[in-house]
C-alpha cells in the first residue's frame, strides 16, 4: 500500500468516527489497498440459498485447526471452552456472558479459564518428558515462565501453582518484577528464579541476598559490567552465587523477533567476552559458580529450523565452557516456543511449521548429541515458554454497536425520477446510471470501468462547482449500486476478473465494536499480529455478511482489517446480520500473552472487566474470581487529574447555569446525575 492509499485511508475510517452518534451509524468506505499473504473474501462466497451446519463455521472460522483442541461449537451454535480438551467437560461461552451481564459485568470483559492453563504446563512438561524418554536424556526438564508475558497476580500465581508438581520456576527481567517474585517464592528453594535484562548495583545486592534466603536464583549476565556487580556483593555477603550468562549467538532470529537475536541482538555477551568472563572467575576461585549458559533466539519462532539451530549453538557453547572447568548444570534455550494463531502449521508470522512434541524432541536430541560427542554430563534443560503457556487461556469478549454497510443504497428504474436536483440531469448521473442498467455478466469489466470515470468526472465538476450536492449524492449513491450489483453478479461466476476481485473487500461492511484494539489488543494495532475471531453465537447460521472491524476509539488505526485464514490472511470477516435490540458478541482468541500487560488508554479506554472462569467439579462452570474493569476515575487519575475536584467543579457551573436560565433545575440534576455516575463507571459503553 502506498503512502497516498494509506492517508487517504486514514481520512476515509476517521470520516466514520466524526459520523457517529447514538444508535445511527453513517459511514463511506473505501477500497483500500491489497497487502502481501492476504486474500479477498471472494475466497468464501456467502449465498443464504443452501443448508448450514454446525461443521461448516468450524470449516468457515478455522477452529480446529488453531484452537488446539480447547474450542469448538455446540449443538446450539454456541462457542464452547474445552479447559482439558475434553468433549465431555466443555463450558457454553454464550452462557458464560449472559450470565456475566446478569451478574451487572457487561462486555467487553476477558475471560480467563484456570483450567486451560494448567493443562498447558502439563502438555508442556509431559513433551519434554516424553523427549527426555525418548532420546535417553540423563537428565531433567523445567520450565520458567517470564512474567513479563502476563504480569497480572492472579495469573502468575495460578503459573506458579500449577508448576509446583513439575518444579517449574519464574523468570524476571526488572526490580518491580524481581519484588514481585521474591515474596511469591516462599519456601519453595528447589525452583528457578532466572534474572534476565540489565541490572544495578541494587538488584545485583538483592538478588545476592536472595540467595542466603534459599532461592534458587541465577542472576543472567547481561553485560560484563555486571559480573564486577555480582563479584563485589558476593565477596561482601560471603556468598558463592550461581551465575548464568546470556550467550550472543551468531544464528540469527527469524520473524518478527528476529533482530533479538543475532550479532546485532540488544542482550548478551560475545563468546570473547564470555570467555573474559569465565577468566576472571577463575582468577577468583569462583569457576564452578558460572552454573547456566542462556540464549534467546527470539519471540513466536515460526520456523523449527532456527530453533534447533540455536540450541545446536548454544549446547557448543555449554560443552566448550564444561570442558574448561566451568561449573555449568543448566543450559536456557529461552524463550520462542510459537502460537499457531492461524492453524496454518506454516513458516508464517502468525504461525509455525512444528508442533509442541516435535520442538521438546529436538531441544532435547540436539544437546544430548552434543554432550554425548563430548563426553561430558547432560544438563538441566530450561526454557521460558511464556507464550505457549499463556495465550490460549484467555479470550476478549465483545459486543457489536451496529454496522454501516455500502451496498444498502437503492436505485429506482429511471434517472429522471431518482434524481432529486432539478429537471436537468447531469452528464456524469447519466453516464453512472447507464453503466447501472447495463450490467450483464459479458459487461462486468466495462461497466466498472464507466462507473469509476462517471464518478471521477462528478468529482471534479463538484470541485469546480459545477455539479450540485444533490447531484454529488446522487452519483455516490448510483456508484455504490453499481459496485454491489456488479459484486452480485461475480458471485454467480466460476473465475472473477482479476480487475473485480477486490470488491469484496471495498463493499464491505463496518461492525463497531464495543473495544479498544488499543487497549485489549495492542499487536493487532502496533505489529499486525493476527488473532483468530468469531462470533460467540448463532453459529448454526450461515453468516451472510463480510465485514471489518472498528472499535470505539476516534483514531484511524483503532480497527481490524485482517483476519486468519488456512491460506492466507484474508481483508474480511464473515459475520451473521444484525437484528434490533438482539445483541450480537464477537470473541478473539489466544489474546493471554502480552495483550494484558501492553495495552495502553488511548482516549482513557482502561481495562476490562477480568473474569476467571473455572470448570465444576459436577459438571458446569463457576466464577473463580473477578476483577473489575477501570471506572472513568481511575483512568483520570492515571492521567494525573484530581478526581476529587472535578464533580464539585462541574457542580458550580450546573448551579450558575440554573441561575442563569440557561439550565432547568431538572436539567440540571440530570446532568450532574450523569457526570457523578460516569465517573464511577466503567469506561466502555454499557446496556441501558
Amino acid at each position: 500500500m502506498d503512502t497516498r492509499s494509506a492517508t487517504a485511508d486514514r481520512a476515509r475510517i476517521e470520516s466514520l468516527f466524526l459520523a457517529l452518534i447514538p444508535a445511527i451509524f453513517r459511514a463511506s468506505f473505501s477500497p483500500t489497498g491489497q497487502v502481501k499473504h492476504e486474500v479477498d473474501s471472494t475466497a468464501r462466497r456467502i449465498s443464504p440459498a443452501t443448508g448450514w451446519k454446525i461443521e461448516d463455521s468450524l470449516d468457515l472460522y478455522g477452529v480446529q485447526a488453531w484452537g488446539n483442541g480447547y474450542f469448538g461449537i455446540n449443538d446450539a451454535g454456541h462457542v464452547v471452552v474445552r479447559p482439558d480438551q475434553s468433549t465431555d467437560r466443555e463450558i457454553d461461552l454464550y452462557e458464560v456472558v449472559r450470565g456475566l451481564e446478569a451478574r451487572d459485568l457487561a462486555a467487553p470483559v476477558v475471560l480467563r479459564f484456570s483450567d486451560i492453563l494448567r493443562h498447558r504446563l502439563r502438555r508442556l512438561n509431559d513433551a519434554f518428558a516424553t523427549a527426555i524418554a525418548e532420546n535417553d536424556y540423563r537428565n531433567r526438564y523445567t520450565a520458567v515462565f517470564p512474567i513479563k508475558v502476563n504480569q497480572q497476580r492472579l495469573v502468575v500465581e495460578e503459573v506458579y501453582g500449577y508448576g509446583r508438581e513439575f518444579g517449574f520456576g519464574l523468570e524476571v527481567g526488572s526490580k518491580p518484577e524481581l519484588l514481585a517474585v521474591m515474596a511469591m517464592t516462599e519456601a519453595e528453594s528447589e525452583r528457578m528464579i532466572i534474572c534476565n535484562g540489565f541490572k544495578d548495583d541494587s538488584y545485583i545486592e538483592a538478588v545476592i541476598l536472595a540467595t542466603k534466603l534459599g532461592r534458587t536464583i541465577i542472576p543472567v549476565v547481561e553485560n560484563f559490567g555486571e559480573l564486577q556487580l555480582i563479584l563485589k556483593h558476593a565477596r561482601s555477603y560471603d556468598v558463592r552465587p550461581r551465575i548464568g550468562v546470556r550467550v550472543k549467538l551468531a544464528t540469527e532470529g527469524v520473524g518478527r523477533w528476529r533482530e533479538s537475536s543475532g550479532e546485532k541482538s540488544k542482550f548478551g555477551l560475545f563468546v570473547t567476552e564470555i570467555l573474559d568472563l569465565f577468566r576472571t572467575l577463575k582468577e577468583h576461585g569462583m569457576e564452578d559458580c558460572l552454573q547456566l549458559v542462556h540464549c534467546h533466539p527470539g519471540s513466536q519462532l515460526q520456523d523449527i529450523r532456527r530453533v534447533k539451530d540455536a540450541v545446536n549453538e548454544l549446547a557448543h557453547v555449554y560443552a566448550e565452557l564444561k570442558l574448561m572447568g566451568a561449573g555449568l548444570r543448566y543450559i536456557d534455550i529461552g524463550g520462542g516456543l510459537g502460537v499457531d494463531y492461524d492453524g496454518s502449521r506454516t513458516n508464517y508470522a502468525s504461525s509455525m511449521n512444528y508442533t509442541l512434541a516435535e520442538y521438546a524432541s529436538d531441544v532435547v536430541y540436539r544437546i544430548a548429541n552434543v554432550c554425548n560427542a563430548r563426553g561430558i554430563e547432560h544438563p538441566v534443560i530450561v526454557s521460558e515458554s511464556g507464550r505457549a503457556i499463556a495465550a490460549h487461556h484467555s479470550l476478549l469478549v465483545f459486543n457489536t454497536l451496529g454496522c454501516s454497510r455500502l451496498d444498502r443504497f437503492r436505485v429506482d428504474e429511471k434517472a429522471e425520477q431518482d434524481f432529486a436536483g432539478g429537471d436537468r440531469v447531469p452528464q456524469p448521473v447519466r453516464d453512472i446510471f447507464d453503466a447501472y442498467r447495463s450490467i450483464s455478466e459479458r459487461r462486468l469489466v466495462e461497466c466498472y470501468h464507466d462507473a469509476l470515470q462517471a464518478r471521477e468526472q462528478a468529482l471534479q465538476m463538484f470541485n469546480l462547482g459545477y455539479l450540485g450536492l444533490e447531484a454529488r449524492g446522487h452519483v455516490e449513491r448510483l456508484y455504490w449500486a453499481t459496485c454491489a450489483k456488479i459484486r452480485d453478479c461475480c458471485r454467480r461466476l466460476e473465475s472473477v476478473p482479476e480487475e473485480l476481485e477486490g470488491l469484496e473487500t471495498v463493499l464491505s461492511d463496518i461492525y463497531f465494536c464495543n473495544v479498544s484494539v488499543f487497549q485489549s489488543l495492542p499487536d493487532s494495532w502496533a505489529i499486525d499480529q493476527l488473532f483468530p475471531i468469531m462470533p460467540v453465537h448463532r453459529l448454526e447460521e450461515r453468516p451472510t455478511r463480510n465485514a471489518v472491524l472498528a472499535d470505539i476509539t476516534c483514531d484511524s488505526d483503532g480497527k481490524i482489517d485482517r483476519f486468519v485464514s488456512l491460506r492466507e490472511s484474508k481483508r474480511t470477516l464473515e459475520l451473521h446480520e444484525l437484528v434490533d435490540g438482539e445483541p450480537y458478541f464477537l470473541v478473539v482468541f489466544l489474546v493471554g500473552a502480552y495483550q494484558e500487560t501492553l495495552g495502553d488508554l488511548h482516549n482513557l479506554f482502561g481495562d476490562t472487566h477480568v473474569v476467571h472462569i473455572k470448570l465444576h467439579d459436577e459438571g458446569g462452570w463457576w466464577i473463580e474470581e473477578t476483577v473489575k474493569g477501570d471506572t472513568a476515575a481511575e483512568v483520570l487519575k492515571y492521567m494525573s487529574y484530581d478526581v476529587d475536584r472535578l464533580y464539585p467543579q462541574f457542580a458550580r457551573d450546573c448551579e450558575r447555569a440554573v441561575r442563569e436560565g440557561r439550565l432547568s433545575l431538572e436539567e440540571s440534576q440530570a446532568l450532574r446525575r450523569f457526570y457523578e455516575l460516569e465517573l464511577a463507571g466503567y469506561t466502555y459503553l454499557e446496556p441501558d
